[in-house]
This record gives C-alpha cells, structure tokens and sequence, in this order.
C-alpha cells in the first residue's frame, strides 16, 4: 500500500510557492503522493484565496522527483476535455511519468459550475473521459457526443505513462454509475456515505479486476488486507505550521 496527502490550494502558504516547499517536505517524510483538490473558490467559501490547483500541480512537480502528484477530484464537466487532456500530458511530461488523473461530476456548491442537472453533469464526464482517452491515442480523433464533438483533431504530445496516465474515478461508491466508471477507468478515489467505504467495499470492487483504490482514514491495515492500494490523508485548510506537524509524522505503520 501507498501513502498520500490530499489539500485544498487555498489559504495561507498554499499558494504554488508554499505547495512547492510543502510538496519538498511530504517527499521527504516518506509519503508517496501529493493530491490536490480541484476549486476555483474553495468549496464554495470565497473568505480565504483559493489558488490554480493546475498552476499549483506545476510547481510541486518541479520541487519533486519521486511522489505521485495529481487531483482529487477535477470536476470533469466544469472544464473543456481537450484542455484538460493537454494540461494532463505537460504535467505528466514535467514530473517525469507521476501524474494521476481524478475526476468526478462535480460539486453542485461550487459557483463555476453552470450545469446542475446530475442527469447532464453525469452524461458530460463520461463523454469529456471518452474524449480525453482519445486524444491521449495522438491519433486523429472524430468525436459526436450528446455535449461534445471533435472533427479529426490531434494532440500529438504524449504522456510519460503507457498506455496513459491513471484515471481515478470519484464521486458515491453507492451510486451505480460510480462504480461503473471505476471498473471502466481502472481507478477509484470515490467516497460512500453511511458511514464510508469499507474494507468489503474495497474487496467487492476489486474482485477478479486491476484496479487501484485510494481511500482516506480508517484502519490502514484493514484496507492493504482487503487490496486498497492507497491510503490517504486529507488535511484541512489551517495554519502552515499545524499541515507540516501533519505531514512530518510520516505515513502511518502498518
């Protein structure tokens, strides 16, 4: 099992240059992964300043040379897919082959977000991942979707990871689409609610299938049992010094 970090970019010392020192320091306490939430107002609460988390992704890659660096969760139909799977491969090319990829449908608080149908919200992050696997090909891509169309566009850069950079797939385990994209994609970073993911929710969705799971608190060792790959720890918007006490403990023994 891997250990990450999940933070929002918002507040002080989360700006790109704090994220980057902080970034320096979850390498060197031997976590594995650095993820950030994706908000352009974080959670919807303008009261602190929230930062780029793609800017931000920047400059933790260039501070780092060995942890996994990416988002927990792009809201996928917040965004245009090209510009994501662009985005995706020059991070995936400027840390060296350690980018990820979450997504999910989006937060309905989040003031960006123009579409607050689940419905369409739904029907736009599987077509914008369709889109974006396509693009990652370097091949010529001719697309007609419900919300989306590409006619023989071409992103001819490619990523670091073969055959493409990890895509997590967030959102309510308990829904049945999310559990869907999951075995699609190979990746969850999903919740539950009631009570959260358990280890026999982890053992049900890996059953016979590749794929890796993150999940964040609990019992560390129940969820390596049951075939978690990664354990996470979110840490809260607060003061410089109370993150880095966090993350300085190190991961947690198992």
């Amino acid at each position: 099992m891997k250990f990450s970090v999940t933070v929002g970019a918002v507040g002080l010392g989360r700006d790109p240059r704090g994220l980057a020192e902080l970034a320096r320091v979850v390498e060197g306490s031997g976590w594995d992964g650095l993820f950030l939430e994706d908000y352009l107002v974080y959670q919807g609460d303008a009261t602190e300043p929230t930062y780029d988390p793609w800017i931000c992704l920047a400059a933790i890659a260039t501070a780092t040379e060995r942890i996994r660096i990416g988002t927990t969760v792009t809201p996928l139909p917040r965004r245009h897919p090209w510009k994501v799977a662009a985005e995706v491969v020059a991070l995936d090319q400027l840390s060296g082959g350690r980018m990820v990829l979450g997504v999910g449908s989006g937060d309905l608080g989040d003031p960006f977000m123009l579409e607050r149908d689940p419905r369409v919200l739904a029907e736009k992050l599987d077509e914008g991942l369709e889109v974006i696997d396509r693009l990652w090909t370097g091949e010529p891509v001719s697309f007609r979707g419900k919300h989306y169309a590409l006619d023989g566009v071409r992103l001819t850069a490619r990523a670091v990871q073969e055959p493409r950079v990890p895509v997590w797939v967030g959102g309510d385990l308990s829904v049945p689409a999310v559990r869907r994209r999951i075995r699609r994609w190979g990746g969850s970073c999903a919740y539950k609610g009631n009570g959260g993911i358990t280890p026999d929710d982890v053992r049900r969705l890996r059953a016979g299938r590749d794929i890796e799971v993150k999940v964040s608190g609990g019992d560390p060792a129940a969820f390596a049992a049951a075939g978690a790959t990664w354990w996470g720890r979110w840490i809260a918007p607060g003061s410089v010094a109370d993150t880095l006490a966090i993350i300085r403990q190190g991961p947690p023994a198992i």
